[in-house]
């Protein structure tokens, strides 16, 4: 599966538009990851456990998306958009949502 945030694919042309997929993620953030976080915001440096919660959130929903696609017969997806969310009372969720068009190249 080719998945591309460009509308086109160099060397392949598109045959067919399947439709726009989705793939969500809602991540919740624990005790543990907030209290991290929290330590290094007061003492400097990055959060490796947030960091690492977003890239398998990212990591998911693109992977949700191109299971999407596939499902609707399409071998790519063009024109992927990522958006980020903060959710919840206390904002400790994280949502995760990748688009783009489904297409079957050639």
């Amino acid at each position: 599966m080719i998945v591309t945030t460009t509308n086109s694919i160099d060397g392949k042309k598109i045959i067919e538009y399947k439709g726009i997929v989705f793939g969500e993620v809602v991540s919740g953030v624990n005790f543990l990851k907030d209290f991290a976080a929290g330590l290094r915001d007061f003492f400097g440096g990055r959060s490796g456990s947030y960091e690492g919660e977003l890239i398998r959130a990212r990591e998911d929903a693109i992977r949700e998306m191109e299971a999407r696609a596939s499902q609707l017969g399409a071998n790519a997806v063009v024109g992927v958009d990522i958006d980020y969310e903060v959710l919840g009372q206390g904002g400790n969720m994280l949502m995760v949502t990748a688009s783009g068009t489904a297409v079957y190249c050639e």
